[in-house]
């Protein structure tokens, strides 16, 4: 159990990806934090059962990755609950599709608040317990449009950058904590998001046919790399972030 007795907190775990990572995390031996919106309760604690029928330990609890004093009262929460958080998967996150001059200001910054700043305001709030453990991990969910931009997404692909880069200059900060920071990169993933994103049978064939391993990816397909990265398997690495995407991009 690759993760045994490791705290993992996931933000935006009521489906998708954060769902497929809680319930991998935890056969893989941790017990999970999952935190999402509070009208996502009842997909969240669907996510829960699935955790504890691994014979796991699961606690929910609503979170606003966006509220500062709320992210700091889920942490005190779950670290009540739970004794510590080992490990914090910052994975909540928004897209609406728009062109960038169609845009408007309210969508531009709900995503930055959401995808950028709810990195930073989590990630903050459980840096104390972590330095003062001289150990933790942190693991955040970007993109590969943070990558190279994609038609429709330009504001969504510039918080994906900018979570790129808040993983670099945090391992910078951090690693003399003992404290590792890494990102993961999705490429096309069949979410909800994805097929809202791919609803017509010949654009998932194209994408599909653009990667090296000729298919769309899974939720759970990003298990296996964070798994890697939340563990002692990876206790040379830390800054990067990781594509996890069929070989669709090589940079």
């Amino acid at each position: 159990m690759i993760l045994n007795d490791k705290t993992v907190m996931i933000t935006g775990a009521s489906r998708g990806i954060g769902a497929a990572l809680a319930k991998g995390m935890a056969a893989a031996g941790a017990n999970i934090v999952l935190t999402d919106l509070e009208h996502e309760a009842g997909a969240l604690a669907s996510v829960a059962r699935a955790v504890e029928d691994t014979g796991q330990k699961a606690v929910c609890i609503p979170i606003d990755v966006t509220n500062k004093s709320r992210v700091e009262e889920v942490v005190a929460e779950a670290t009540e609950a739970m004794g510590q958080i080992d490990v914090l998967v910052n994975n909540a996150g928004v897209l609406k599709l728009s062109r960038l001059d169609e845009l408007d200001e309210q969508t531009w910054d709900q995503h930055f608040d959401v995808n950028a700043k709810g990195i930073m305001l989590c990630t903050n709030a459980v840096l104390p317990q972590m330095k003062n453990r001289r150990a933790g991990r942190i693991v955040n969910i970007a993109s590969l449009a943070g990558r190279q931009g994609i038609e429709q997404q330009g504001h969504y692909a510039a918080t994906k950058a900018t979570a790129i880069t808040l993983t670099r200059v945090y391992a910078q900060e951090l690693g003399r904590d003992g404290i590792y920071v890494n990102a993961l990169c999705p490429g096309i993933i069949m979410t909800e998001m994805g097929q809202n994103n791919l609803q017509k049978q010949e654009d998932r064939d194209y994408w599909a046919g653009a990667t090296a391993l000729r298919r769309l990816g899974e939720p759970e397909d990003i298990v296996g790399p964070a798994v890697f990265l939340a563990s002692d398997l990876s206790g040379f690495v830390t800054g990067q972030a990781i594509n996890v995407c069929g070989g669709l991009y090589f940079h």
